[in-house]
């Protein structure tokens, strides 16, 4: 990965002041939702497109007001990186106003 990076950014590689590496069998020793080394909040199923983090109409409320979840959990899942967070801050939105 380094080497594509450092292709289309040179003296990319003499920036990186230090690098930790772990193996996905340790994930869940440092984040026991990580099961297995899935970092991804399990599989994308059409179930768990439906029912998590948990049955509800808006699934980025946590039941406790003010509260509110936005992680791979949440619709429209792993991957979709930074959808989660939008969609979260619209039904905080929604709801103040």
């Amino acid at each position: 990965m380094l080497k594509q990076i450092e292709r289309f950014a040179p003296g990319f590689r003499e920036r990186i002041v230090g690098r930790s590496v772990k193996p996905t069998s340790e994930f869940p020793v440092y984040n026991t939702n990580f099961v297995g080394g899935d970092i991804a909040a399990g599989a994308n199923t059409p179930r768990q497109l439906i029912s998590r983090p948990r049955l509800t109409l808006n699934p980025y409320r946590t039941g406790i007001d003010g509260v509110y979840i936005c992680s791979a959990a949440t619709p429209p899942g792993a991957g979709v990186h930074g959808m989660g967070g939008k969609n979260a801050a619209d039904a905080v939105i929604r709801d103040i106003s």
